[in-house]
Order: C-alpha cells, then sequence, then structure tokens
C-alpha cells in the first residue's frame, strides 16, 4: 500500500526517478544519441509521437513508419520545428499487412543504415471485429503479428550494428498489463475470432495480442542470450495513459471517465520512464535512452 502510494505521489525510486519523471528530464544530461539509428512504429501520435521527440532533441537518426503518410510527415514537422537538425525519415508500413511489412523491411534495408533502437509501439484496440488482408483478426495482425514479421527480419541487422558499433541494440516491444487478463486456448479463440465475429470480444482480442507480445519477447530474449548478440529485447507496460488507442470511443462518456481519472493517470510524457511490475519485468523506454547514452559514453 505504502509503495503505490509513493507511486502516485511520484516519489523517486531506486533510479532516482518517479512516475511523474519525463523522458526530458531524465535525459537533460545525455544530449548526444547522433550516432543512434531508432525506428519507432506507431510515432504518429501518443507515447510514439512522445519517444519520437525525446530521441530526436537528443540527437537520434529516426525513421517513422506509418500507414497515413500524411500523419506521419506532420509528426515530422512538428518534431522539426523544435529540432530543426533532427534527421528524419518517413516510411510506409501497414503492421497488420505482411505484404506491406516486408515492403517496408526491404526498403528500410535498401538505405544502408544500421540499428541501435527498434521500439514496436503502435496499438490498436478494435471495437469492430475485422479480418486483415491475410486472412487475421485485425487486432491481433496489428498488435502482435505485424511486429514479430518485422522485427524477426530486421534482428539480424541489429546483431550485426551491436558488433560493429560495440552500442548494444535495444528491441522495447509496448504490451500492456492487461496482457494477465487473457485465459483460455489462445490459438483457438485466435482461430475462432478470425473466422468470424460471433464470439469477438474487444477486451480479450486486444489481451491476446498483448500476451502475444511478451511471449515473443521472453523467447526472442532466449534465442539472442543463446546466440550470444549483444542485443536486448524488453516488454513495457507503459501505465494508463490516455493516447489515441481509445480514438474509436472518443465522446463525452469517455472524456467525462478520463476527466475523473485524471489524478491518476500519467501524462504522455511522463509513460516514457522506468516501470517494473511483478513476474515480468517492463522496463520503460527512458531505461533505453539512458543505456544507450551510457554505452556512448563508454565509446
Amino acid at each position: 500500500m505504502l509503495e503505490t502510494v509513493k507511486y502516485l505521489l511520484g516519489s523517486a525510486g531506486p533510479s532516482g526517478f518517479g512516475s511523474k519523471t519525463t523522458a526530458e528530464q531524465v535525459t537533460e544530461n545525455h544530449a548526444d544519441l547522433r550516432s543512434i539509428t531508432a525506428i519507432i512504429t506507431g510515432a504518429t501520435s501518443g507515447i510514439g509521437t512522445e519517444t519520437a521527440r525525446v530521441l530526436a532533441k537528443r540527437g537520434a537518426r529516426l525513421v517513422l513508419p506509418a500507414r497515413s503518410m500524411k500523419a506521419a510527415e506532420d509528426a515530422k514537422a512538428r518534431i522539426v520545428s523544435e529540432c530543426p537538425d533532427s534527421e528524419i525519415i518517413v516510411m510506409a508500413l501497414d503492421l497488420s499487412s505482411l505484404n506491406s511489412v516486408t515492403n517496408f523491411v526491404a526498403h528500410f534495408h535498401s538505405l544502408g543504415l544500421p540499428l541501435h533502437l527498434l521500439i514496436n509501439n503502435a496499438g490498436k484496440f478494435a471495437h469492430e471485429h475485422a479480418i486483415s488482408e491475410d486472412g487475421v483478426e485485425m487486432t491481433f495482425a496489428t498488435n502482435y503479428l505485424g511486429h514479430f514479421v518485422m522485427t524477426n527480419l530486421l534482428v539480424k541487422k541489429m546483431v550485426e550494428t551491436a558488433k560493429e558499433t560495440g552500442v548494444q541494440g535495444r528491441i522495447v516491444n509496448v504490451s500492456s498489463s492487461i496482457h494477465g487478463w487473457f485465459s483460455g486456448d489462445a490459438i483457438s479463440y485466435l482461430a475462432l475470432i478470425s473466422r468470424n465475429k460471433r464470439h469477438y470480444d474487444a477486451t480479450r482480442a486486444y489481451a491476446l495480442s498483448k500476451l502475444a507480445n511478451v511471449f515473443h519477447t521472453k523467447e526472442l530474449a532466449r534465442r539472442l542470450q543463446q546466440m550470444g548478440a549483444n542485443v536486448t529485447v524488453n516488454c513495457v507496460h507503459p501505465g494508463i495513459v490516455r493516447t489515441r488507442l481509445t480514438r474509436e470511443r472518443e465522446g463525452l462518456l469517455t472524456d467525462l471517465v478520463f476527466f475523473l481519472a485524471s489524478k491518476l493517470l500519467k501524462t504522455i510524457p511522463q509513460v516514457i520512464k522506468y516501470k517494473y511490475e511483478i513476474k515480468i519485468v517492463y522496463t520503460c523506454i527512458v531505461f533505453f535512452i539512458v543505456s544507450v547514452v551510457h554505452d556512448l559514453d563508454k565509446i
């Protein structure tokens, strides 16, 4: 109970940071990430935008893949207006389409860039049932399958970059504590909701996609360690924060709920910091920013 109160009050933990700390505050003494290249999905709004802004402010080269090129260009313009010297590459990517994922990866490889950070942040909470062009339920296709395939196609480049530069690669999968809400046979349920909508439940489908993120993270971490690769992968539970994940239910009721809970919710800038949960360690994105800076200081 005491720890919960301290958390809500924003008291600093062992790291020196608390729940009210922002990524900008954490990184203010580490201003040079100019040798770092990062891919951030879902960077057109919410915590993805804030992650991109702070990394750009510290000098990192950013690749922002997005389904809407206009939204990506708008996000780039906002960041460039604050950080005129930032290098930002906008590329097309629809995570619900495996063809789009493979095209994005091929395009990225053609640029000949290194890859130090991969932040799989994009997410969807689909209230209405839908099926992707590959025949997979849309929430699962977007939140998990697209990121899974993209990560597997990029991990070799990350291993090579880490070996060549001596800077540890970082993969961040944004999951959610809601993953623990799923129970039952995951494969059977996915097959069921990928065939028809009669058994579709939006929350359960979202929980399944987030559970898959956790499973992927744990297995990939095991394989990277087995390979002796200088690349780590971790899950992030960002906490409760209002982003455009709830965009399909925006309105008076949604606004009222978030207003009443606003004192307990985190702002988007406050999401990007340390957070630990029981059973699985969810290391927030600031940890990776700080760790990369630390690695750079040693070079």
